[in-house]
């Protein structure tokens, strides 16, 4: 069999992993003729994925069982209108608008009361459709296609929400506002195939403080807690709001005074090694290889084996590294809580200056560590043992 990757970074390649683990040819598109995964796949193609009908060529020549969904951003609609053109199975192209257009996104959930906030539609800083007439503030504002963090900025007051409109009224794309919740932040790794969702995992998250809110570390969720099953029944009702089927799925959640809210969702595996590793390790799921399972038409199974106490964590410290500690050090350091160390990369070394933590990017190169625990209210001390364990200036 053979399947195709659209957009091959290094966050490709455990899916090309796991195809050639079981014997499926991948055939790998990307517009970075360098990127990882074509390095790593059988078929590369140096292509730009932007172009749909470029891609829709490529693949309708070369043929494929399907395309698996890899982390990826706003071009996941590439997938959808590949699929579309040549009948393979997976997700729709208005289906990948829905999981890339901010604004879709809400429309879609507010309709069907999934989304109890105000959001506005801001073009050349201005704000146009609204599907309210006022916001209660604090309030976001942010691109309406991806992030990542980027562009994202807070207006406390009606008195400040001016000046950041005019701060990207000359900027080239589309932003949205809307109302800024506060709450507990959860990530999802799931799956949607036959019309059902599968929840693998549910994260609990660590993130900086707004506006970022970028996620330092993730805790996993046991599934007898409450709000798992709140999340869950929340999101069933999300999937069939949106029409999602035959995808893998991550998502962004808050568990705020009104109720289970989406902050964004996508018909693709969760980055940052979430679903390659740290699902992998906390259920005992690789979803990638279960999916291709699933459509190879072979035993597969998208049900947690089990759900470890663990947790990952990203570094996120701030200053001129001095020194660094290593693996054994760690380890030793954390058992004093109850904890053991279950993997150790960290990318850090001495004379290292690190900047403050506002995007992925500037937190991932750094490495991770991931703990098993034994007291989830230890994990404060945990933390503070391996950063304790660093000197930095």
């Amino acid at each position: 069999m053979r399947l195709a990757i659209i957009g091959a970074s290094d966050e490709a390649l455990h899916t090309i992993e796991c195809a050639k683990g079981l014997g499926i040819e991948t055939v790998a598109l990307d517009g970075n003729p360098k990127a990882a995964g074509l390095e790593a796949a059988d078929i590369p193609i140096a292509v730009d994925i932007t172009d749909e009908s470029a891609v829709i060529d490529v693949i309708g020549k070369l043929g494929t069982d399907w395309i698996q969904t890899v982390p990826i951003g706003r071009y996941l609609t590439t997938t959808g209108a590949v699929n579309d053109a040549l009948g393979l199975p997976g997700i729709s192209k208005d289906m990948a608008i829905l999981c890339t257009d901010k604004y879709a996104f809400h429309k879609t959930l507010s309709a069907k009361g999934l989304r109890n906030c105000c959001c506005g539609l801001v073009k050349n800083g201005v704000i146009g459709e609204m599907d309210s007439q006022s916001f209660t503030y604090p309030v976001i504002i942010k691109p309406r296609y991806g992030s990542g963090s980027r562009g994202i900025m807070i207006a406390h007051d009606e008195d400040e929400l001016p000046a950041f409109l005019e701060d990207i009224k000359n900027v080239d794309e589309d932003y949205i506002v809307e109302e800024c919740l506060d709450g507990e932040e959860y990530g999802v790794d799931a799956v949607v195939s036959d019309g059902r969702l599968h929840i693998v995992l549910i994260r609990y998250k660590l993130n900086t403080p707004l506006p970022n809110r970028q996620a330092v570390a993730y805790i996993s969720v046991d599934p007898k807690e409450k709000v798992h099953g709140q999340i869950t029944d929340y999101l069933s009702r999300v999937v069939a709001a949106m029409g999602l089927n035959e995808c893998l799925m991550h998502a962004d959640i808050l568990d705020t005074p009104k109720g289970i809210f989406a902050i964004e969702l996508s018909a693709r595996p969760s980055g940052h090694n979430l679903h390659n590793l740290f699902t992998p390790l906390a259920t005992g799921v690789d979803i990638a290889k279960e999916y291709m399972k699933y459509r190879m038409g072979e035993d597969h199974s998208f049900d947690p084996k089990y759900t470890k106490p663990l947790m990952i964590h990203f570094f996120d410290m701030e200053g001129r590294v001095k020194t660094v500690p290593d693996r054994e050090a760690i380890k030793k350091a954390i058992e004093a809580y109850g904890a053991s160390l279950t993997d150790w990369n960290c990318n850090i070394h001495p004379g290292d200056e690190l900047e403050s933590v506002t995007t992925g990017h500037s937190l991932m190169y750094r490495g991770y560590y991931i703990v098993e625990y034994g007291d989830r209210t230890d994990i404060p001390k945990i933390t503070s043992a391996v950063r304790a364990s660093f000197s930095i200036d």
